[in-house]
């Protein structure tokens, strides 16, 4: 069994805490709140994220990141705003060759990095990896079935991190295309805030099927244009985690959405929603992406519009609805 240590403690962090404990490893928690961390001990219980769930007794808390640094393998789970400052703190701690799994997804403001490429710069001398996948934690902690997806540049190591999470309720896969399951996985937030809006405007299943299947396109054309495989958004950490995040009330990009479409704004959506919405964040990097390197993302520019610039949610959709005509496939036709 392996010793892990899981860097963040919302509700994705501590569920995998618990499924890990459940296979048998030793698991040591961190949480960046002293008080969060007394009131994990003291219930064994993420009240605010999981509330019902017993968090197994041989899990450990800490919040000195130190305790973290000496373990086979380290799990990184903090919001994607705060990876930056976490793997600082963790630096002057962290081993040559240390293993690090990335659970987290997003981009950061700014420089438009993944996860991983944050933790190849803050942390050059460890492995990286990575695991996305349609998995709201809800489920995971209470053992619902689960699939996800982990990519590393290594075979082994992602074979050796498919076997530590593997269980008969979560069953992982393994791929080999690191920037195509990070972008899936953080794309897939700002079309699910899409949906959402949708659903607040009370329109129909045809319209939330429409933003999914254009969605996917979009997320595909900026993903290769970064240099990922197409296939990977056919996949767990593409299709798969848009149709969840899309569709799950455990979605708080959805639930950000759907109080947006009712009239709120952003900053009372997100208030209300009192957990971190990736997609809010994830939307203007992905933007910013995709003028740089001149890719056509058009849901995306109409959620950046209603998101940052005062548009109006009905205005999007008929935006989106009255674009010029196109052949659905990126290919044009064949010319006799």
């Amino acid at each position: 069994m392996a010793d892990i240590s899981i860097i963040g403690s919302g509700g994705w962090g501590t569920a995998i805490a618990v499924m890990l404990a459940k296979n048998g490893h030793g698991i040591t928690l961190w949480s960046y709140m002293d008080e969060e961390r007394a009131e994990l001990e003291k219930y064994r219980e993420n009240k605010p994220y999981l509330p019902g769930v017993k968090i197994p007794d041989g899990v450990l808390f800490t919040s000195d990141i130190s305790d973290c640094a000496d373990a086979d393998m380290i799990i990184t789970a903090p919001p994607s705003h705060a990876m930056r400052s976490t793997a600082k703190a963790l630096a002057p701690h962290i081993k040559r060759g240390q293993l690090i799994l990335n659970i987290s997804k997003g981009l950061e403001e700014g420089t438009h990095f993944t996860m991983s490429q944050i933790l190849r710069r803050e942390l050059p001398q460890c492995e990286i990896a990575v695991m996305s996948g349609p998995s709201h934690a809800e489920e995971v902690s209470r053992g619902i079935p689960t699939t996800n997806v982990v990519a590393a540049a290594d075979e082994n190591t992602a074979n050796y991190i498919q076997d530590i999470m593997m269980n008969p309720a979560f069953r992982v896969y393994t791929n080999s295309d690191m920037i195509g399951v990070e972008l899936g996985g953080a794309l897939k937030n700002v079309i699910a805030l899409c949906a959402g809006i949708s659903d607040g405007l009370g329109l129909g299943d045809n319209t939330k099927a429409a933003l999914m299947t254009r969605g996917i396109v979009e997320i595909s054309r900026l993903g290769t244009a970064m240099g990922a495989k197409p296939e990977t958004f056919n996949g767990l950490s593409g299709i798969g985690d848009l149709i969840v995040t899309c569709t799950s009330m455990h979605s708080r990009n959805r639930k950000a959405g759907i109080l947006i479409g009712n009239g709120k704004s952003c900053e009372a959506a997100c208030a209300e929603v009192k957990m971190v919405v990736e997609g809010v964040r994830t939307c203007r990097a992905a933007k910013e992406l995709a003028d740089k390197l001149g890719v056509e993302m058009p849901i995306v520019n109409q959620a950046y519009s209603v998101l940052f610039e005062g548009s109006s949610a009905s205005d999007a959709i008929a935006n989106l609805m009255q674009r010029s005509k196109k052949h659905e496939s990126e290919e044009s036709f064949l010319k006799s």
